[in-house]
């Protein structure tokens, strides 16, 4: 497994819409190994194929409960409304306050094709939300209901 470089800020990686997997291989096998690696040593949560230059839907998230592997996700269900506290891999340094569901589903398939269905809530669906958009070139940013400064997030503790 390989360390991968996390595109940052104005990358256009970050920006454009990802094509679907179509392969299901040992290629697609190392993208999710070496993602999955990544974003454990940069100390994330969640991390999208576009944010290592690869334009394929794929995340990996791990919010302490297990490794979740997403390929060619689709939600199926956003509900309610929870306000976050949001940061992103790819913009360090950089938090806002976002609104996003507090329950979502997700059909999603495995890294052998076969699909599953993911029901999230609270963390886990604010993280599924956090890295399907950036699938879509969306980020946390485009829909901050506030940006937060180092102080903010010492109160919010």
């Amino acid at each position: 497994m390989a360390i991968r470089n996390i595109r940052k800020n104005d990358d256009p990686c970050l920006r454009a819409k990802c094509r679907p997997v179509e392969n299901f291989d040992a290629r697609l096998a190392e993208l999710l190994d070496d993602m999955y690696d990544t974003m454990k040593l940069a100390d994330g949560v969640g991390l999208a194929a576009p944010q290592v230059g690869i334009r394929r839907r794929a995340v990996v998230i791990d919010i302490g409960e297990g490794r979740i592997e997403l390929i060619n996700p689709e939600f199926l269900l956003k509900e309610g409304e929870q306000l976050c506290v949001e940061g992103c891999l790819s913009f360090p340094g950089q938090w806002a306050q976002t609104k996003r569901p507090q329950h979502v589903k997700v059909r999603a398939q495995r890294r052998d094709g076969t699909s599953f269905e993911l029901d999230a809530e609270g963390f886990l669906a604010q993280a599924c939300c956090h890295e399907l958009e950036h699938l879509d070139g969306i980020v946390f940013l485009d829909h901050a209901v506030r940006r937060l400064r180092p102080e903010d997030l010492e109160s919010s503790k």
